[in-house]
């Protein structure tokens, strides 16, 4: 398509990526399988092989459908390159591993992805990585917790259990300013709510599985860096280190992108329906949603997103967990699973209190994470009316 800087987001959904005039004509492009690429000549192979970052050349580099999802991600995050990896998981792992090595200091946010934090206390203490956990709602005060031999600020807003919104502009100015680079997972916003580069972070990080893909199908990770060079660098650690996103789940990333608007906006709307909703009941302690005027990072939401998507956490007045199981246990359409940004409702009891070092977490009551999925709303709210009545007889 034409210079993709003067589409609407919704076009670029649309057609980024697609290019029928290489493809036979063919809309969407064909999955690529591909291990060994054969060349017809020594200086043809040895041109690939120059070319590995943008051409094909081995099955891991990448192939035209690797490409295709790519380019798509790049173009509605609105500048930089992207790089797929096979899950959002290997994603920050290829991040991070990159651009620490022993004696650096990492700054992670406290309310980070779980399986992150278990990476940063197991792999990289053990490769002799200092990593300090800040409060997400530190702001400006993160300047005090820089020092010399900070390499990178880790960011993660709205936290994907407890929902701090995070100051990104005034902590990306003071990570620059003590010489770091700013990395942010904006998987709960995806670029249609929030343009990270365009707030200054330096590399965006995104589990492709949840909105991307958008139908709990497959495992997916992105990338995206604004700057050349650091997206070479990336780029080559992280096939040196043998990650390979699947030609088939590529293909459904870019599959899912196609619909990312509309199943956004139906996510957004029926998560605030329901957050709404579950103010008024008896049983509930608060509502953990920045959409919500109550909460307390909702005016950095309102500043800096254009929307909200479908995930959120509700905290219950004290209760048995027999109780919590009762409520959870015997939902029809909310499943009980991880991940979410599928097109199904999920509703999870999580413990984030377990979890946090840098800040105390004391919610008072039981933890759910919901996921507000594609269904009409007023059948997800009878499903949890059924719910509270089973929590109250337990």
């Amino acid at each position: 398509m034409p210079d993709k800087k003067n589409y609407a987001i919704d076009t670029l959904l649309t057609h980024a990526g697609n290019h029928p005039e290489l493809n036979y004509g063919i809309v969407n492009p064909p999955v690529y399988h591909a291990s060994t690429i054969l060349f017809p000549t020594i200086e043809k192979m040895e041109q690939a092989q120059k070319e590995r970052l943008s051409g094909v050349s081995y099955g891991r580099w990448g192939t035209p459908t690797t490409f295709a999802f790519e380019e798509a991600v790049a173009a509605i995050e609105g500048e930089g390159r992207a790089l797929a990896l096979p899950s959002g998981l290997a994603a920050i792992g290829a991040t991070l591993l990159s651009l620490l090595k022993a004696g650096d200091h990492l700054l992670m946010v406290d309310s980070v992805y779980g399986p992150a934090r278990s990476l940063c206390d197991k792999t990289l203490a053990r490769f002799g990585i200092d990593v300090t956990y800040y409060d997400p709602l530190v702001g400006t005060g993160i300047a005090g917790l820089m020092r010399p031999n900070t390499r990178l600020v880790y960011l993660e807003s709205p936290g994907s259990l407890t929902f701090e919104v995070q100051d990104v502009p005034a902590i990306v100015a003071a990570a620059h300013a003590g010489g770091a680079l700013a990395i942010m997972d904006n998987t709960w916003a995806t670029p249609l709510l929030f343009r990270a580069l365009g707030r200054g972070v330096d590399i965006v990080i995104y589990a492709a599985t949840k909105y991307f893909v958008g139908h709990s199908d497959a495992m997916l990770g992105a990338i995206v860096v604004r700057d050349l060079d650091l997206y070479r660098m990336l780029k080559v650690a992280a096939h040196g280190m043998g990650y390979c996103a699947a030609p088939d789940d590529c293909y459904l990333g870019l599959r899912g992108l196609r619909t990312l608007g509309v199943r956004l906006q139906r996510h957004g709307e029926n998560g605030l329906a329901l957050a709404r909703w579950l103010q008024g009941r008896p049983e509930v302690a608060r509502v953990l949603h920045p959409g919500l005027p109550e909460h307390p990072g909702h005016s950095l939401w309102r500043r800096d997103f254009t929307g909200a998507s479908g995930l959120f956490s509700v905290v219950l007045k004290p209760c048995a967990p027999a109780a919590v199981a009762a409520l959870v246990e015997g939902m029809r359409l909310f499943g009980m699973g991880a991940s979410w940004g599928g097109y199904e409702s999920l509703l999870l009891p999580v413990k984030p209190e377990t979890t946090r070092t840098a800040t105390a977490w004391s919610p008072g009551g039981p933890t759910l994470r919901i996921h507000a999925g594609l269904e009409a709303v007023e059948d997800l709210v009878a499903d949890l009316e059924d719910g509270f009545r089973r929590l109250a007889a337990a």
